[in-house]
């Protein structure tokens, strides 16, 4: 194996699929062989049959869906506020200056903690989730937005004042077209934290949802429905993240070539 090699797609394919099977067989291994007790850590079987009867007989699907529209919400809200400060942030200095000693303070408040005051101000509804899963987002995005801004090539924002362009016209043609790729890459990665803000949230408060299943089926020592809720949460994290990929590689496919 060469560093920085690139490898065909079959093949990595092949080995992300093989560590899935290597990961599953030690698992069963583990558990069907009973080097660790049932009661802590259900095998595979056990998982598997303990999903279905979620999914048939608990309305475990409409969990799914509740979560899944609290993730999207909480992040819709975080890159709608997000993004535009963070290009005005990298675009314009006196705004850097202006916010970026606040937004470096809060990206570090864990958005945990904020969930006792959430309650008391907006309730144990879907509005106090949405706001764990903005408050955990929106800073995270400000702050790398503005980093990939503030890196675009200074020679290109000088050739396009040289022929002419206005201020405006730098931000919209030069600094937004370049940076865009990676403000698309930034949140793919952040739309995957925002899964652990949601499951954090439903921990507390909650009465549906996948984060809420998993507390309730730990005063029952149901690890088999604990660990479904946990691979359904992985299994819908890599839909998302790899639909969000394949999105970026089409809207800006001339940065993937």
């Amino acid at each position: 194996m060469r560093p920085l090699t690139p490898i065909s797609p079959r093949l990595r394919i092949a080995l992300g699929l093989g560590f899935f099977v290597l990961f599953f067989a030690a698992w069963a291994a583990v558990t069907l062989g009973g080097l660790v007790s049932r009661t802590f850590l259900a095998d595979p079987i056990t998982m598997l049959q303990d999903g279905w009867y979620l999914l048939s007989e608990r309305g475990f699907a409409e969990d799914i869906g509740i979560t899944v529209w609290r993730v999207v919400g909480g992040f819709v809200m975080a890159a709608v506020i997000g993004v535009p400060l963070g290009i005005a942030m990298g675009a314009y200095k006196p705004i850097e200056a202006l916010l970026e000693p606040f937004v470096s303070f809060a990206r570090y408040l864990p958005a945990s903690a904020f969930i006792p005051l959430l309650i008391l101000w907006a309730g144990i509804g879907e509005m106090q989730k949405l706001l764990v899963i903005f408050i955990g987002s929106v800073f995270q995005i400000i702050l790398m937005v503005s980093v990939i801004v503030s890196a675009t090539r200074k020679d290109l924002v000088e050739a396009a004042y040289t022929l002419g362009a206005g201020h405006t016209g730098v931000l919209r043609r030069v600094i937004l077209p370049a940076a865009a790729p990676e403000i698309a890459e930034t949140l793919r990665l952040v739309l995957g934290w925002a899964w652990t803000y949601v499951i954090v949230a439903e921990l507390i408060g909650a009465s549906a949802g996948i984060g809420y299943m998993i507390i309730a089926s730990q005063a029952l020592l149901a690890t088999g429905q604990m660990i479904f809720g946990i691979l359904v949460i992985g299994i819908i994290g890599l839909i998302s993240d790899t639909a969000f990929r394949l999105a970026n590689r089409s809207l800006f496919a001339w940065r993937f070539a």
